[in-house]
């Protein structure tokens, strides 16, 4: 993984373990790697993922379970709103750079769709 530099390490450690959870990659429930392998798989120190689990496990997004590890919830609700939370993130950003550059919403909604058009082929991703 390589990270930005203008962006703290453990909050996108916190960014990528919600991306795995909303893409499926870790289930609701399912266990989460241990603190040490993710550290070694993301060339990271230990600290910092525990820093990352521990403000997941603040916000409910994953549950410790002693002697057993770190588990992603199962209540459907804080995953729900985890979800919009990342999502909303990727639009304000990308929401900012195109105000940047004069747009107005109505031509940032079109100019989306249009993209997509062309992108995807109009395919729906339900």
């Amino acid at each position: 993984m390589e990270f930005d530099d203008k962006v703290p390490i453990y909050f996108q450690i916190e960014q990528y373990i919600d991306r795995e959870i909303i893409v499926g990659n870790l289930a609701p429930g399912a266990q989460v790697p241990a603190v040490r392998q993710l550290a070694l798989t993301l060339t990271v120190n230990v600290n910092t993922i525990q820093r990352a689990l521990t403000e997941l496990i603040r916000e409910g997004i994953l549950v410790s379970e002693r002697g057993k590890g770190n588990f992603v919830t199962t209540d459907t609700a804080v995953l729900a709103q985890m979800k919009k939370r990342v999502i909303q993130g990727e639009l304000a950003g990308t929401y900012d750079h195109l105000a940047a550059l004069g747009m107005q919403p109505a031509e940032m909604v079109a100019a989306l769709e249009e993209y997509i058009k062309e992108r995807k082929g109009g395919e729906s991703h339900d």
